[in-house]
């Protein structure tokens, strides 16, 4: 091994645990005393307190209005042209090529950028006192329209669904940096002492953007999210070997975890910490977790509220199981649903999707007003951009009658947790191309979000590759016209 590929095996973990004059052994001497040199704790007292669980509960930076998040992400991008974008003027000018000093120096993957113009598919109405304008696609929704604030004005960097997907998730349009959810177990830890703080369930197709949305990055590992599954074991490798009883496992992570707790008070490794929480959320999730997916104690009128039927994985069972998780103090719970991507056939793509999601993404907003949770846990409902006013048509491809992807304007909404309920915020201009009034960057819903939870975006960092790194990067602002 030459000089350079010697560096490059070296990292920091195996410099302060394998250097000669032992980094470690004089990290921990520092701990052992105070600033006049009086010792503080011995050693064995350290490995004998053993680490901290990460996922303790940790005092915001100032009072919350929620305490815990439930993200409803449509991953594929949905239409706000044809859910919540009305557009008059655009439905006059249907067929016609958009302007060009509207489009400008815009380029487009699938469409030419004089492709027409193309209206609406479905009809508008305004509903509740709010008067909030939403599709006739979006019928259980309208129910609940003064419950939930509708942002008209998003946008975002990203035109590509990984990307833009990652961006949303992570603040980055590259694999490798914190999650949301992670940020928030991070700086706030988790309420449920039997389950994850950060609980990640998915239904349809599939994720352009994998992973990496749910993924720690350099933050430890006890932070990232951990999926649940809806058919079989709700946990991967959480239930007992064949032939292993619980009095013999249990016995079994004493031992380790007593292993665990003599290296941690050696090292200070945070992977230890986590290793040692880990071992004992799995056990305790072999009860937990059964109990939590069977959905046989829920009422026949909640179940027909959100559109479960007994025993078949859906989307409308995930919203229902994120409600039970929050009520179990899970901090964080994203739930992805994929096919959203309308390039061809926009019209029957959107009533497909919205029959599987809206009726079980209302309930949701519903089910938690009713039962005193809505105040302070916020739910979020978007994809990753938005589509472009223009009609896709490409006989190469097969398409027709859909929509580009389209990052300058696009629509989310959210309810619960300090959100301004009924409000309407943001406007794009005549052809929703441009966003014209209000615009929200997505690190500004970023921002907002952790604002809600008590968390100042600027302060929330964590030291990696010898710099402070936050989820909103550098920029990013808190959305006050949202807040209640």
């Amino acid at each position: 091994m030459n000089l350079h590929d010697w560096n490059l095996a070296r990292t920091r973990r195996y410099f302060f645990r394998d250097c000669g004059v032992g980094l470690g052994k004089i990290a921990l001497a520092s701990l052992l005393v105070d600033a006049q040199g009086r010792t503080r704790a011995s050693a064995a007292d350290v490995a004998a307190a053993g680490p901290i669980n990460p996922l303790t509960p940790k005092p915001p930076h100032y009072a919350p209005k929620a305490k815990r998040v439930i993200f409803l992400f449509m991953a594929g991008a949905p239409s706000q042209l044809d859910l919540f974008d009305d557009k008059p003027v655009l439905a006059k000018h249907d067929g016609k090529p958009i302007p060009a000093e509207v489009v400008k120096d815009q380029r487009y993957a699938f469409i030419r950028p004089d492709a027409s113009l193309m209206s609406a598919r479905y009809k508008f109405g305004r509903h509740g006192q709010s008067g909030a304008e939403l599709s006739s696609m979006l019928p259980h929704l309208a129910k609940a329209a003064d419950d939930i604030a509708i942002v008209k004005s998003m946008h975002t960097d990203q035109f590509n669904h990984a990307p833009a997907q990652i961006f949303l998730n992570t603040g980055s349009p590259f694999p490798g940096r914190p999650s949301l959810g992670a940020w928030v177990v991070y700086g706030l830890g988790s309420e449920s002492t039997d389950l994850p703080g950060f609980v990640v369930m998915s239904s349809g197709s599939g994720l352009s953007g994998g992973a990496a949305l749910w993924s720690s990055g350099f933050l430890p590992t006890a932070y990232q999210g951990v999926p649940f599954r809806s058919k079989g074991d709700a946990i991967l490798n959480a239930a007992s070997p064949s032939g292993v009883d619980r009095r013999l496992e249990r016995a079994s992570l004493d031992l380790i975890g007593d292993l665990n707790r003599e290296r941690f008070g050696v090292a200070g490794d945070p992977e230890i910490a986590t290793r040692i929480a880990s071992y004992e959320m799995a056990f305790k999730m072999q009860s937990s977790a059964p109990e939590l997916m069977d959905l046989s104690g829920e009422s026949p009128a909640t179940l027909a509220m959100y559109g479960v039927t007994p025993g078949a994985p859906s989307f409308a069972a995930n919203c229902l199981l994120a409600r039970r998780l929050v009520e179990r103090g899970v901090r964080f719970v994203n739930l992805y649903h994929e096919g959203w991507d309308h390039h061809s056939d926009v019209a029957a793509g959107l009533k497909g999707q919205c029959g599987v999601t809206d009726q079980a993404s209302a309930a949701l907003v519903m089910d938690l007003k009713q039962r005193g949770l809505l105040e302070d846990t916020l739910v979020v409902w978007g994809g990753e951009f938005g589509r472009t006013p223009m009609v896709e048509s490409n006989a190469a491809l097969g398409r027709s009658m859909g929509r580009d992807h389209h990052p300058q304007a696009f629509t989310m909404w959210l309810a619960g947790g300090g959100v301004k309920s009924g409000l309407t915020l943001g406007k794009t201009d005549d052809l929703g191309f441009h966003v014209v009034e209000d615009p929200v960057h997505i690190h500004d819903l970023q921002a907002t979000i952790l604002h809600l939870l008590g968390q100042d975006h600027t302060r929330l960092t964590f030291k990696s590759q010898g710099r402070q790194f936050r989820l909103t990067d550098v920029y990013g602002e808190v959305v006050s016209k949202l807040l209640a």
